[in-house]
């Protein structure tokens, strides 16, 4: 599959995303640990601010108007309106930055990141999924198409590695049964919530999806979920406390 434009439209969509999209406290652990020594941070694709540290100096970089109201609605700091590729800033401007499940939306990742490891005298932290990893989630027997844009959005942990100038650490990061940030892979434990058409808008790969098809997939789900048939084949993750699947922190340290 290729997708031309792989920017999800925020101003149009995106009107409730921070509500389902919020900072885990467990995932956003694991953030800190390696932000922790970073007195100033940039946050590019902030989006809401979820995994923003409320104890270190944050400038945020969002490019769309509706995410930057929501910031504000969030207590957080307001967000320059500015784009990965091109940030209106200094070499080695800031301690860390950090980008947060947003590079799949960017159209010249490369660049992006090169601006991020441009601007940052110590660590960059990008929270991904990992595309090859994408299969080992059940949802990818109901939502085959679903996934086939996934992959086709998210690049290659190499990839992303590569841009930042190797050296680079990654990690596998586990995702607790009651995750409150609302991708994916945080209802594996809760099938049900992908019935719901907010929990899908705050997930931007259905709006890549063929007019109808998001029904059609869904309805697969209700059926075996009606049946029973899901909790016959998947119902063990309904216990499981955590699961490890596709999401990644790549922790890029500099140089030396």
């Amino acid at each position: 599959m290729e997708i031309k434009n792989p920017a999800f439209n925020y101003d149009q969509f995106g009107q409730t995303y921070s509500g389902h999209r919020q900072t885990d406290p467990r995932i956003a652990a694991q953030v800190n640990h390696f932000l922790s020594p970073a007195q100033t941070i940039l946050n590019v694709g902030a989006g809401a601010g979820s995994y923003e540290p409320s104890d270190k100096y944050v400038v945020a970089v969002e490019p769309s108007s509706v995410m930057r109201a929501q910031r504000l609605q969030n207590g957080k700091v307001p967000a320059i309106d500015a784009k990965a590729g091109n940030l209106p800033f200094d070499d080695q401007t800031f301690d860390a930055s950090m980008a947060m499940v947003t590079v799949h939306h960017w159209p010249d990742i490369a660049q992006g990141l090169s601006e991020l490891r441009r601007v940052t005298k110590g660590p960059v932290i990008v929270m991904t999924f990992d595309p090859d990893a994408l299969d080992d989630f059940w949802n990818a027997a109901y939502f085959p198409e679903l996934i086939a844009v996934e992959k086709a959005r998210y690049p290659k942990i190499d990839t992303i590695a590569n841009a930042l100038g190797g050296n680079c650490e990654v990690v596998a990061v586990p995702i607790p049964l009651d995750c409150v940030d609302g991708f994916q892979e945080a209802f594996y434990g809760r099938p049900e919530a992908f019935l719901q058409k907010q929990v899908r808008l705050s997930q931007s790969a259905w709006g890549f999806l063929p007019d109808g098809l998001e029904a059609e997939l869904v309805g697969r789900l209700q059926s075996d979920l009606d049946s029973g048939e899901w909790d016959r084949k998947y119902g063990h993750f309904r216990q499981l406390p955590t699961f490890t699947c596709a999401l990644r922190l790549i922790v890029s340290n500099p140089n030396k």
